[in-house]
Order: C-alpha cells, then structure tokens, then sequence
C-alpha cells in the first residue's frame, strides 16, 4: 500500500498537510527523522504511518498520561491497533499490553520517560521487534527549552542499551536554534531527515487586550461565546480558583485545573472538558500538554505567559480542527512582576553549574522582555509571532487584533517629549531608574506617599501629562516599540535610549496608531447547513456517549460541516469527506447516512 493509500485508508485525509509526506518517507526509508511542526499541524500522523506500514512495533515516548490515553483512544476509533504502559494501571494490565505486542496485536505502544529504564519495561522491549522509538514533546530533552524534563535525558542510554537500535524519530511543536541543536544531539539522532513547517496558523484570530477590568472584559467576551469550549489560562492557582467560582455562579461549565488539586479531581475535570461535560476549563499551564480536543473555539490568556514559546503553544490549543479559533491575551503591567517572579522562583537545575544557571536566567529574562513587546506593540500580530520563530512574514495578516481594528495615527511628539524628559529628570534626581507604574504617577501628578517621600513631586515634568491610564500607557507602549524608552527586565524599569535625544532637541516627530474599533469578517470555510449540522452533532455525541470516547473521536467539527454542506447519501460520496477513513466509514457511515435521508425528506426545498 503507498503513502496516499494509507493515509486515506487509516486516517480519511487525500493529500498530506505540509512536511508530512518528507518525514513519513523519510522514516519509512530507515533513516531518524525530526520534526518541528505546530500544534494542530499532523505531527502524530508522520510517525503513526510508518508504524502501521513498518513490520513490527513502535515504541511513543510520551510525557504525560493524558496524550497517551488521548492518542490511543483516537487510534482504536480509527481502527487502528495501539495501546499505553502507564502508572494507572495495575502489573497484570501492563503484562496484557505486553503479550498482546508479542502477538501482534499492536503496533504502537505509548509509555512515559521515567518507565524506558525500569526492570520489567526495558526487558519487555528488548523482546519486542522494535521498528521505531518516537519521541513525542522532544523540546523537553533540552534544558534550554521551556519545558525541560531530565527524565528525557535517559532516552539515549534506552537506546544504547537495546540489543538493535531501531529508527529514531523526534518531532516537537515549537524549538529555537539552540533546542533543535540539542535534541538531535542528546537524542543522538544519527544524520535526521530534518523538517521544520511554517508556524502560521491562518485559522487563529490573535488578540491583545489592555483592559482597565480584566473580570469585565474576560465576561463579555464569554458571554459571546456561550456555545464553544475554550481554555482560560491564569499564571497562579488563586487566580483559576476565583475564576471558576465566578464562572460558575454565573451559570457557565466550567471547572478548575491546576497542580495543587487531587490527582482525581484532576483527571475527572479533563476528562469532563474532552467529553464536553463542561464548556470552560480554567487552568494554569499544568493542563494541556497533549490535549487533543479538536473542537476548542477559544483560549483566552488572563495573565502574560512568561515567554512566547509558552503562548503559542497554549494558544495553539485552539482551533485544532482547522476551524476558525480565537486567541486573545488579556494583558495588564502587573503580570510582568508575577512572571518575573516565577522565572525567579524556579527551582535550580541541579545538572547545570551556578554560571549555566545564571545564563538560564538572564535567558529567561530576555524571553519575558519579548513576550511583553508582543503585548505592547502596535503592529501586527502574528507577523510579530512569525518573525520570533524566525520565519519571514507580511507587515499584515487580515486575521488579528491590529490588522483588523480600524485605525487613526496621531502626532504624540509633544507628550512623547513630556514622557521622555520625566523619565530622565527622575533618573537624574534619583540615581536610578523607576518602573512604568511610577512614571505614570509623576506625570499624573499624584499626592501618592510614595511620590512625595523621594521628592518626585519637586520635578519640573510633575503633573505635565494627566491623562487618563490607557493613553499612557499608548503613548509608553509607542516609545517602547519605536525604541525610544527600553525596558529593563533585571528590575522591571523604564528608561530612555540614546535615540530619545532625536525627539527631544533634534525635531524627530513620534506617531502612533490607534484602533478605534475592530471589524472581524465571520468566516466559515464551508457553507454549513445548520439545521442538519446541529442534528448531526446530537447524533454524533450519543454515538460518543455509547462508544465511551470524547464527541470529537467519532468525527471532528470539521467533518460534520463538509457532512452537512455535501449531504452524502452513498459510500463512496461519505468516503470523500475529510477524516473518514475505511473503518469510520463502516462503523458510522450508515446511521449518519441516514440522519442525512431523514433530513432531507423531512425538508425537501
């Protein structure tokens, strides 16, 4: 069976998504493979291919319970044979997964790092005929990366140890230069066959908000989204569990997902969220590594992740489906202090020395100043994200807060001079520089305690800007973006460049944009037939109900919208539509057909 064949057979898609059909050669050929591809981009299809079509078993090194689980249940509804080794099961369940590989009921098994070098896992693969080791997350192997875990490290001695190196393949959704560097090195890649596809999701609408009231903002933009599951990510425990009472009180499903909460409460709230039990999951960046759910029409950010590798692959989270998806950030100064805070509080790597360890730090730092640029800045935003992952990218994509936000310019050079002097005035006075919160009191003219106390009121810019919060806050975002103010992550402080000199004694004028309104064209990528797409999604989820498995294993959104745009009422007809392979179409091609024929007899204009 050739590539095309399968991937239809299998997995119901008729062409390969980019990069897909290079690694899956490329592994299939017997060489290692590297893949760094986006979330919602096919990575699993590039490795679960070759695993179908290669004799014998392929080994998915996996770094958390719930994508294994989510993995294999979207590979048996598929037809397709695959099975995980994990902590929730008991010895004689591991020793079944085992005999059943020996027989050649499986072809992929999924197991976390920390198993690869236990006693009664590592003899069980050195009896198997293992035709791959994959390694899923694989930017976790790095210590540069922003989720490194040193069980990932024992993968290259699981390897030497074997009694025949099989093929090796790496694939990640997000890397730097120096992660990719690490990763074929510690996972001792032998020449890779290396892909990496474009980071643009056009799918995603990206969104930065500044509002005066987070709560306020945060329920509105619910409220028009009572009908779609979604993600709120918050950058402390205390903050997802006010959250989710609020939430709840105010009538939304939502629940709560953190790692201070029982392991029960935890797996029970995830598994409500994939089986859309509840609407909402409000978490901190525990939950979501490997959460499959295809039908996530949101992911708000109510607090500043700390870098933006974090946020595009939290945010990534929607719109897995293909589906039209929003992201929006919700972004205030003080979540600058609280990320800080957290690159300061981690815990030491004990592998690394105490200069490493500071070159982290001041790494993570630097992440963080570019993560609040993207907050801040007035252009557009993806073209921001692209160009931080190195890709080349247009001044304006059409699908995010700034590209489609109506806009004026305005001449700010005379409050842009007013801020600039104040700024160096204090530092002058003080000796030292002040951060942004303080800047706005002094131009403000604020009676604050702490103003009057180091004398900041005696300064001749005291009380030379009151406006109000939002346009300060404009007009230092501008200057910061322009490159006349820098920030300076080491204390969280303003101050001004050498280019401030050309706006305040050499006529340099300062502009700004500023959006007055947003204009979002609704998008649809199929004319839906909503009466019958509304009847298909009850049948879908009673189907699911039955079947034990999330409403999204039987058939993605994406598939019911091309079911209710065509209409098929044959085999071969239902068989065209995207994500129906050989074994969906037996198990659910009929009763589908027939909610069709009854729909339309039931409407026959």
């Amino acid at each position: 069976m050739d590539t095309l064949t399968a991937l239809k057979t299998y997995f119901g898609h008729s062409a390969f998504r980019p990069g897909q059909q290079e690694l899956v050669e490329g592994l299939l050929a017997g060489r290692d493979a590297f893949g760094v591809m986006p979330t919602g981009a096919g990575k699993s299809v590039c490795y679960q291919l070759p695993a179908l079509l290669t004799p014998g078993v392929a080994l998915v090194v996996s770094p958390l319970i719930s994508l294994m689980k989510d993995q294999v249940t979207g590979l048996e509804q598929a037809g397709l044979p695959a099975a995980a080794i994990n902590s929730t099961q008991r010895p004689v369940e591991q020793q079944e997964v085992f005999a059943g590989a020996r027989s050649g009921m499986y072809k992929l098994i999924y197991a976390a790092p920390e198993r690869l070098l236990t006693g009664d896992f590592f003899k069980a693969m050195c009896e198997l005929p293992l035709s791959y080791v994959i390694v899923d997350e694989a930017h976790c192997v790095s210590q540069w990366g922003q989720d490194f875990r040193p069980s990932y490290l024992d993968i290259a001695e699981f390897l030497r140890r074997l009694p025949r190196r099989p093929v090796v393949g790496a694939f990640t959704a997000t890397a730097t230069e120096q992660v990719k560097r690490d990763i074929v090195r510690l996972l001792t890649l032998r020449d890779p066959v290396q892909v990496t596809t474009g980071f643009d999701r056009p799918n995603l609408y990206f969104e930065v908000r500044q509002p005066r009231q987070k709560l306020t903002c945060l329920l509105e933009l619910l409220e028009k989204r009572r009908d779609q599951s979604g993600i709120i990510y918050c950058s402390t425990r205390r903050t997802v569990e006010e959250l989710c009472e609020v939430l709840c009180r105010r009538g939304y499903a939502a629940a709560r997902y953190h790692a201070g909460l029982p392991d029960e409460e935890r797996h029970r709230n995830q598994e409500d969220f994939l089986y859309d039990r509840v609407r909402v999951m409000v978490a901190t960046n525990a939950f979501g590594m490997g959460i499959d759910k295809s039908n996530v029409g949101f992911v708000i950010h109510y607090n500043m992740p700390k870098d933006l590798e974090s946020y595009y692959q939290e945010a990534g989270r929607a719109g897995r489906d293909g589906s039209p998806a929003d992201c929006i950030l919700l972004f205030a100064a003080g979540d600058i202090k609280t990320a800080r805070f957290m690159i300061e509080s981690t815990d030491n790597n004990e592998k690394l020395t105490a200069a490493e360890q500071e070159k982290v730090r001041q790494r993570d730092l630097q992440r963080l100043t570019r993560m609040t640029d993207y907050c801040r800045t007035s252009g557009c935003l993806r073209a921001f994200l692209l160009r931080y992952f190195g890709e080349e990218a247009p001044d304006q994509c059409g699908n995010c807060g700034s590209c489609l936000g109506e806009t004026v310019e305005e001449d700010i050079t005379v409050p842009a001079q007013k801020i600039l002097s104040c700024v160096i005035r204090a530092e002058r006075q003080l000796g030292y520089s002040l951060g942004r919160s303080t800047y706005f009191l002094i131009l403000k003219g604020s009676g604050e305690q702490r103003i009057l106390d180091k004398g900041l009121d005696t300064l001749s810019t005291y009380g030379i800007l009151n406006e109000p919060l939002d346009r300060l806050q404009g007009y230092f975002n501008a200057l910061e973006a322009q490159g006349y103010l820098r920030y300076e992550p080491e204390h969280s402080t303003i101050t001004t460049t050498p280019a401030a000199r050309e706006v305040l004694f050499q006529g340099r004028k300062v502009r700004m944009r500023r959006r007055l309104e947003e204009h979002r064209p609704s998008a649809s990528p199929l004319p839906v037939d909503q009466p019958l797409m509304d009847r298909l999604k009850k049948l879908r989820l009673r189907l699911a109900q039955k079947g034990g498995v999330p409403a999204y294993a039987v058939f993605p959104d994406t598939t019911l919208r091309a079911m209710s745009a065509a209409k098929p009422q044959t085999d071969e007809a239902f068989r065209q539509l995207p994500g129906v392979g050989e074994t969906k179409l037996h198990r659910f091609g009929p009763v589908f057909m027939e909610e069709i024929a009854a729909y339309l007899k039931e409407n026959p204009s």
